[in-house]
């Protein structure tokens, strides 16, 4: 009896130390799921806002008819061939262009901003803006068709953080790999160099070919006016691709959010996983902007936006960048076609309102720093 009795208090430690890591996953996969139901619900809204508003006035019961009369079950409803062509040739296409535009752009920044570990980088940080833009500028001032203007702007885009991530990598001194010759700084000032190069070649096109001016500048301020279904089943593949490849590496930006040397000695390839993720991010990027034109501050707002409601874990912050951003576009184009109707906003303008002081607020916000150092 006096052996045994000692022998109660000892064994309840035991159990708990057990029990904790198996209470631990639940917690984990609570806090995961519900920015991401948050984040969805606020995509399904603005998705609902894009397809119900616009200039054209159409109220609800007209917008519901006309979707209920492409569906193979639909109800026999008298919908106006006008209203149906409004919702599904004009609202549908961009509301869904958006979604895609808005969803890997906000998700090429959370991803740029953690492979490069710098709370400011965004997806045209490498050379995709100015790439994008010289391509699409030579298809403008050389009298070329409207429909060259993607590949155009997604081969120039590609082209610039090709060029960038080549000679960002290769100014070492015989290190025998591309963590060694070049890190995350000498790349970053790469894309600089480069986007300053390119910047001055579209500049000097358009002084020479002023005449396209309007042109070029109504691409470069981005818009989703001219969505159409052939663009999105041209752009879906690509981002597809990107997006799948970014969120499987989301768990070694967790690890190399502690240090390029620590991932390391981890056993994380660090230039594998860096090569990777910029391929990734600059492949869905380009494509984004082959369609949409240059869509600023995009991938600045919607990821620290999401850093700082929940948590900088990439494990969350990737996925639900992803959809806060595509929500966040479709809000943005919604506001840009109704602000100044019947006219239309240039869509990169409403970006810049939003992102001009939220960039401001990131830069003097010593959290947003912490969570990437």
């Amino acid at each position: 009896m006096t052996a045994a009795t000692p022998a109660r208090p000892s064994a309840q430690p035991v159990v708990t130390a057990a029990a904790a890591p198996a209470a631990a996953g639940p917690v984990r996969l609570r806090r995961a799921t519900r920015p991401v139901l948050l984040a969805t619900v606020a995509l399904a809204i603005a998705i609902v806002a894009g397809v119900a508003v616009g200039p054209a006035g159409l109220s609800p019961e007209q917008v519901l008819a006309a979707l209920a009369d492409r569906l193979p079950w639909h109800p026999h409803l008298a919908v106006s061939p006008l209203n149906s062509a409004i919702v599904w040739q004009l609202r549908l296409p961009r509301v869904l262009l958006g979604v895609l535009v808005g969803s890997m752009l906000a998700g090429g920044g959370a991803a740029y901003q953690g492979i490069f570990r710098n709370p400011l980088a965004d997806p045209y940080l490498l050379g995709v803006a100015a790439g994008g833009g010289l391509g699409a500028t030579i298809v403008v001032v050389s009298g070329g068709s409207q429909a060259l203007l993607p590949p155009a702007a997604f081969a120039g885009a590609a082209g610039a953080v090709a060029l960038t991530y080549l000679l960002g990598t290769s100014g070492g001194r015989g290190g025998d790999s591309a963590a060694a010759r070049g890190g995350t700084g000498s790349i970053l000032l790469a894309g600089v160099a480069i986007a300053a190069m390119l910047t001055a070649f579209q500049t000097y096109l358009q002084q020479q070919h002023t005449q396209t001016l309007s042109v070029v500048y109504s691409w470069i301020l981005g818009g989703l006016s001219a969505a159409t279904w052939s663009q999105i089943w041209l752009v879906l593949p690509y981002i597809v691709v990107s997006a799948i490849a970014l969120l499987a590496h989301r768990r070694l930006l967790d690890v190399l959010r502690v240090g390029e040397t620590e991932a390391a000695s981890l056993g994380v390839n660090v230039a594998r996983v860096r090569l990777l993720v910029v391929i990734a991010a600059t492949l869905g990027v380009s494509a984004a902007v082959a369609v949409s034109g240059l869509i600023g501050f995009v991938g600045i707002i919607v990821p620290h936006a999401i850093r700082l409601t929940a948590g900088p874990s990439y494990r969350v912050l990737l996925p639900v960048s992803m959809i806060g951003g595509a929500a966040f576009l479709v809000l943005a184009d919604v506001a840009a076609r109704t602000a100044q109707a019947p006219a239309e906003v240039p869509i990169g303008v409403i970006t810049a309102v939003a992102g001009a002081p939220f960039f401001l607020f990131v830069l003097r916000s010593r959290r947003a720093q912490q969570d990437l150092s």
